[in-house]
């Protein structure tokens, strides 16, 4: 809106000025100046000399390094994130640079590295944490979770927070962490800068809504009297550092990947398909670590999309929206490419129950029957909606915007990159089940066992995970245990290990059901083992032996070895199903500890915390 001496307190000269210069201020430039307008304070109405004056006396005085500078500590900020696959870190360390743009001082600093005590002296807190399984922190948030519904958890009169938390709606406990992080503070006397912002899998425009409240609130809060120009420059050279910096492909900007390969690992006569991928990177300047993983785009099966659209008497060919940014085409390409149509959530329901004239969906909504919607959800998807709630109103276009995003699937790599340049290995078991009377399948496993072949693309960019990472010490030894396709990361963890000359020993624990037919990358392993580079390899055939037997049975029949191995300095890998799996083996792992180190059990799990606060002990789970 253009300023006008009618519609605005300010007369035609100050009108000129303020309507060249709005336009021309930049997002950071706007947040600075609303916060540090706020933090002037001005209780009564200044002469425009008295105004300007009391600016460039400001300004001045900032720049000489004069007393005019306000206190440090009104600058501080605690960013602490707890992250397990890496997005809560990533967005730390963006917010963090925002921060510093504007003036304020930064720590930054995963919440397992935070020392919990010291909480009682931080001002301001910026919280982001995404949630585990079912309601769980991540492994790096557990202990600080734990100190702050802890008895030894301080008073936090002073402090100054505000929590992002990262989840998914499919989940019933979404965004529990956060939630719990949110409460406790809150218990404890902090005070919110900003609310909480929960995000769903396609958290963009949440995070930016929590950026700017937040920057805007300490810009507010804290009195920053900072240097308009010296700000400016520096927000300047930041973003073109960022610019220079921002890979070119990223998760809103995915790279179209050759497929060069498709395999099935599995052997003749097995009940799984385990798919082999070897993607090409090349032009791309893509270019990633062991420990990361790989965020594929898939397609929804075509049968599904034709069946929904049928149900519903919907033209295929109809104009709908793609996004909240104005891209649009037609109704099938978007429900094959755009959005999630495989899973329920409560919020689609809340929506749903808006455009349906039955009842039933309105009455299973109500807090009462809560159990039988998380009965209804489990395991059902978009057709079985538009079936049972029918009929419907409102049009295929209205109908699109309630739905979610279809998500990225996220694959560990199995490849080394330095060992594989320009290429990139996924391992992937197709899933595919019956529930509610009907064929059920994954959507990206499916996409890739039945319709894509060499020579197509799929859409794909790399997730960085700082958590999962091979010890800087190439000579360190290591552990890794990985059923199924739990094992894809250690094929990467090896290759790269051959690539670097590493001459530290290697142990793998691997697991499936038939050795005969589900012993992914045997013929690799063997190969390393002759080589080397694989020093020991512990394998479990649930299914070919009476009594079933599974890893973590072997971690405990090698207990002594496994102990000493640990009190050399080895690293635990641990990489599959958290729901069973890894509990299981972290349970193993805390008897060899108690039995062969003499401890206690609350001693034993503390050796893997401590383990665990050293990176010796990381997980990928899921």
């Amino acid at each position: 809106m253009q300023l006008q001496v009618t519609n605005s307190p300010f007369n035609e000269s100050q009108v000129e000025l303020l309507n060249r210069l709005l336009p021309s201020l930049t997002e950071t430039q706007q947040i600075w100046l609303s916060g540090y307008l706020s933090a002037m304070g001005f209780t009564t109405a200044p002469s425009a000399s008295a105004g300007v004056q009391a600016v460039q006396s400001n300004t001045i005085g900032n720049v000489e390094g004069s007393a005019v500078s306000q206190p440090a500590a009104s600058r501080e900020v605690t960013v602490l994130f707890g992250s397990q696959t890496g997005n809560c870190q990533r967005l730390a360390g963006s917010l963090s640079r925002k921060l510093e743009e504007q003036g304020f001082q930064v720590t930054l600093t995963a919440m397992n590295s935070f020392k919990p005590n010291a909480l009682k002296k931080v001002e301001n807190l910026l919280l982001l944490v995404s949630t585990h399984g079912e309601g769980e922190p991540p492994d790096n948030a557990r202990m600080f979770h734990e100190f702050l519904y802890s008895k030894r958890a301080p008073q936090l009169e002073n402090l100054k927070f505000s929590v992002l938390a990262l989840g998914d709606t499919s989940y019933e406990f979404f965004c529990q962490t956060g939630k719990d992080f949110d409460q406790r503070l809150e218990e404890l006397g902090g005070k919110r800068l900003s609310p909480r912002v929960d995000c769903d899998l396609d958290y963009d425009d949440s995070v930016t809504e929590w950026f700017e409240g937040v920057i805007s609130a300490l810009n507010a809060h804290l009195n920053a009297h900072l240097n308009a120009p010296a700000i400016a420059a520096k927000a300047v050279q930041a973003a073109e550092d960022a610019d220079s910096q921002e890979p070119l492909y990223t998760r809103n900007h995915p790279f179209k990947a050759e497929v060069l390969e498709n395999l099935n690992l599995n052997g003749r006569g097995s009940d799984r398909e385990t798919r082999h991928l070897e993607l090409s990177l090349e032009g791309s300047n893509i270019q990633f670590e062991p420990g990361d993983a790989l965020g594929v785009y898939p397609e929804n099966h075509p049968e599904l999309v034709d069946a929904i659209i049928h149900t519903m008497g919907w033209n295929p060919n109809d104009i709908v929206p793609f996004n909240k940014k104005g891209e649009d085409g037609t109704l099938r390409e978007a429900l094959l490419h755009h959005y999630e149509i495989t899973v329920l959530t409560k919020p689609l329901l809340e929506q749903a129950a808006k455009l349906s004239s039955s009842n039933q969906l309105s009455d299973l909504l109500l807090p009462e029957r809560a159990q039988q919607l998380k009965e209804y959800i489990q395991g059902r998807d978009l057709l079985d909606l538009v079936q049972d709630f029918s009929p419907w109103e409102g049009s295929a276009s209205s109908f699109v915007t309630i739905l979610r995003k279809l998500p990225a699937r996220l694959y560990s790599i199995a490849s080394s990159y330095k060992a594989n340049p320009d290429e990139v290995h996924l391992t992937v078991r197709a899933v595919r089940y019956e529930a509610h009377g009907r064929e059920r399948y994954g959507v990206c496993s499916v996409h890739c066992a039945e319709r894509v072949q060499p020579g197509d693309t799929l859409p794909i960019y790399i997730q960085h995970n700082p958590n999962f990472k091979l010890p800087t010490n190439p000579d360190a030894p290591i552990i890794m245990i990985g059923p199924g396709t739990g094992v894809a990361p250690f094929r990467s963890f090896l290759e790269e290990r051959g690539e670097l000359g590493a001459e530290g020993k290697s142990w793998l624990f691997y697991g499936d059901r038939h050795f005969v037919t589900d012993f992914l990358y045997q013929t690799d392993w063997q190969r390393m083992l002759k080589d080397g580079l694989l020093t020991k390899l512990d394998v479990a055939f649930s299914r070919d032996t009476e009594e079933k037997v599974y890893v973590q049975h072997r971690i405990l029949e090698k207990s002594r070895e496994v102990y000493e191995w640990l009190q050399a300095g080895a690293h635990i890998y641990i990489c599959g199903d958290e729901k069973h799996m890894a509990h299981d083996v972290h349970s193993a792992l805390i008897t060899v500890i108690q039995h062969e180190g003499g401890l206690s059990p609350e001693e034993a799990a503390a050796y893997l915390d401590n383990m665990q606060q050293a990176q010796r002990y990381q997980r990928d789970v899921y």
